[in-house]
């Protein structure tokens, strides 16, 4: 997997559905093909944000019949819908500005190495 990826920046709207899914069926966990319907998202991607997202969604032990199931975290459970949607527009802001920053470092680095090797040209 990918070392790189940004798990909230760009899924911030996708997320916040997920997260009004959990909220409308309290106190149950739900399958990752259930809640693709529901959300009307693809399965793989559903599967995808519960599993890299750990902040918002953990994971209930396998019950015997083999299903995986999930359910909010204790602080997400305990947010109003304008709190989480902070926590996750805050979060995918904080990924931006470390995009923004590693861009900046590679072009600083550029020019720094631009400005050693001009002279010698």
């Amino acid at each position: 997997m990918n070392g790189f990826s940004f798990r909230f920046r760009g899924r911030t709207h996708r997320l916040l559905r997920l997260y009004q899914l959990f909220q409308d069926n309290p106190g149950t966990g739900l399958h990752p093909s259930k809640i693709a319907r529901q959300a009307g998202m693809s399965i793989v991607d559903v599967d995808d944000r519960l599993r890299r997202t750990p902040e918002m969604f953990v994971k209930l032990p396998t019950r015997k019949d083999g299903l995986t199931r999930y359910r909010l975290t204790s602080a997400f459970t305990a947010m109003t819908p304008d709190e989480a949607k902070a926590k996750v527009t805050d979060l995918a802001r904080r990924e931006s500005l470390v995009l923004y920053s590693a861009m900046t470092g590679i072009v600083l680095i550029f020019a720094i190495m631009m400005i050693l090797v001009g002279p010698a040209v």
